[in-house]
């Protein structure tokens, strides 16, 4: 970590880690599924990357890098690679088969975070971006990158834990991230008619899409991407402390700021 976030994190009250991969040279080449293509600059990308990491490390977060992966497009969206419950580190199984390489790298940096660590087996698929954690119940996307033996594999592990998993029906979107998150208290913001509600608590539905992607960053303070600004406003007007970055390049590639980061809280006792 350079001298500047290493003074950001001195100034703030230290969160935990921030596990990241930069983009690599192939970052234009990443999947889409639900969107149509559209040309990605990958130097921009590079650039909105530095900005999503000096906003973790201006909240308080040890930003620390995973090896590269420049063979793998997808591999900048690590969220994907990794679920961190506790002190375990679940390796995930992705369901695209050529994201399935980006594992290596970020298993080796969650050991080297000294947790433990434990993978989906086959034939299971499970992506990270469907794993929505609120408070210890685990919610998990299933229809797009997870399928039911993923889900089952997860809640394996963790339901040892003291977690309760709950798979969720998705339409039309990627992960179960891509459609609704949770802010701090567990209010949950969702894009309507994408997941099976049913299956969930009560939400707050938003209007713009990126509107439902936050990241609790500790405390009251939120991440939030800068393409919902009536969001972010609301938020704010709430009372939350709102950290807007912009990450347009990797919405482009139905990216948000969940799939960017895996944050490992600061374990106390």
């Amino acid at each position: 970590m350079d001298a500047e976030k290493g003074a950001a994190v001195a100034e703030a009250e230290r969160r935990g880690v921030a596990l990241v991969r930069a983009p690599g040279p192939r970052v234009a080449e990443g999947l889409v599924t639900h969107i149509g293509r559209v040309p990605v600059d990958a130097a921009e990308a590079r650039r909105q990357h530095a900005g999503y990491r000096e906003a973790l490390a201006g909240a308080g977060w040890e930003v620390r890098e995973a090896e590269p992966a420049d063979e793998c497009p997808d591999a900048v969206f690590i969220e994907d690679a990794l679920v961190v419950v506790g002190g375990l580190a679940v390796v995930t199984r992705p369901g695209a088969v050529p994201r399935r390489a980006e594992t290596a790298g970020a298993e080796r940096a969650a050991a080297g975070l000294g947790l433990e660590t434990a993978r989906i087996p086959p034939p299971g698929r499970l992506d990270g971006g469907d794993v929505l954690q609120v408070g210890r119940t685990v919610y998990v996307g299933v229809g797009g990158r997870t399928d039911p033996e993923g889900v089952r594999a997860l809640a394996g592990l963790v339901e040892p834990l003291g977690r309760r998993v709950v798979p969720v029906r998705l339409g039309g979107v990627l992960h179960l991230k891509s459609a609704v998150t949770a802010l701090p208290d567990g209010t949950l913001l969702g894009l309507p008619g994408t997941f099976d509600a049913a299956a969930m608590p009560a939400f707050r539905p938003v209007e713009e899409e990126a509107g439902c992607h936050v990241v609790p960053l500790g405390g009251d303070e939120v991440l939030i991407g800068s393409s919902a600004p009536r969001t972010a406003a609301a938020l704010a007007g709430e009372g939350w402390r709102v950290r807007a970055v912009d990450i347009a390049e990797f919405e482009k590639l139905e990216g948000c700021v969940t799939c960017l980061s895996v944050l490992v809280p600061e374990r106390t006792g």
